[in-house]
């Protein structure tokens, strides 16, 4: 039984067909339905029925399933042991964020494929949270305040970020004082997020409204330029603004706490080892203390 052949039934019953899977595993559709023939011939059983939208689990396939995961997952647990302790080989499949990503991560990942040319690095760059286990990633670098989840997040770095708002802004509404003060003005958001605020060694918390949403940071900086609202974002989108003089930082008496920037995981006793080799890199890139995995 192929090892290969077991990992793309995986990938199918997991993105729910052949064509997600095959672009999840950089091959045609047509190596992947030759990969479930010949993993169906081999057991004498249907693990798949073909539909319009897809494919769904039988029975059968449901129940096998689980097994073909483990049986992958051993095979490259053995294959890290009998490798030299430098050597990576395989697919890294990682989601990292839009806005902090190209810039901050970016050379990090390169760096990898550099230090390790038997690894085949496959990235995506989205501010969306991505279902890690539903679209099959071993890993993704978020930042921000982690929501409670079964996944097993590791702190790898920290950024800084400040409230600002346009000149132009300013001079027709004002700027808010005190965080009671937002609730009067527009808030630049992603979404429904909370916004906090040091008060002395006390963080103080109010949930904004605001007409203008995106779900990307440099858009919002540029909605923010236009005197849109007001908006809470990384130093690492804002520092150019703030420099030309397009945004200006406002209620400096109430600083924002710092965001952590976190590897983010599917549950499971033990990392592979090619998670923890990007972890390490990132700390180091990001100038961050090893820190312990936090579920």
């Amino acid at each position: 039984m192929d090892i290969d052949d077991l990992r793309t039934f995986v990938e199918v019953a997991d993105a729910g067909g052949v064509s997600p899977a095959a672009r999840r595993l950089g091959v045609s559709k047509s190596v992947v339905s030759r990969r479930l023939f010949r993993l169906e011939a081999e057991l004498g059983v249907q693990l798949l029925a073909r539909t319009t939208r897809g494919a769904a689990l039988t029975e059968a396939g449901v129940a096998f399933r689980e097994h073909a995961a483990r049986a992958g997952a051993e095979i490259d647990a053995a294959r890290e042991t009998l490798q030299p302790s430098g050597d990576l080989s395989g697919r890294l499949r990682v989601a990292l964020p839009l806005t902090f990503g190209p810039t901050h991560l970016a050379p990090v990942l390169a760096d990898l494929a550099r230090r390790h040319p038997r690894m085949h690095i496959h990235s995506s760059y989205s501010d969306r949270f991505v279902d890690l286990i539903a679209e099959g990633f071993d890993c993704a670098i978020r930042v921000g305040h982690l929501q409670d989840s079964n996944l097993v997040a590791r702190r790898v770095g920290e950024i800084g970020g400040k409230f600002l708002a346009s000149p132009g802004y300013i001079a027709e509404h004002g700027a808010p004082e005190e965080p009671s003060d937002i609730a009067s003005h527009q808030a630049l958001m992603q979404g429904t997020e909370a916004w906090q605020f040091m008060d002395g060694d006390r963080i103080v918390t109010i949930n904004p409204q605001g007409r203008y949403k995106a779900d990307n940071g440099i858009a919002l900086a540029a909605a923010a330029a236009a005197a849109l609202g007001v908006a809470w974002l990384p130093d690492c989108v804002t520092d150019p603004y703030v420099a030309s003089g397009a945004l200006v930082p406002i209620m400096t008496r109430y600083p924002v706490p710092s965001a952590g920037v976190f590897v983010i995981r599917p549950p499971g006793q033990h990392p592979s080892r090619k998670v923890r080799v990007l972890t390490e890199l990132v700390i180091e890139s990001l100038g961050g203390k090893p820190a312990r995995d936090d579920h």
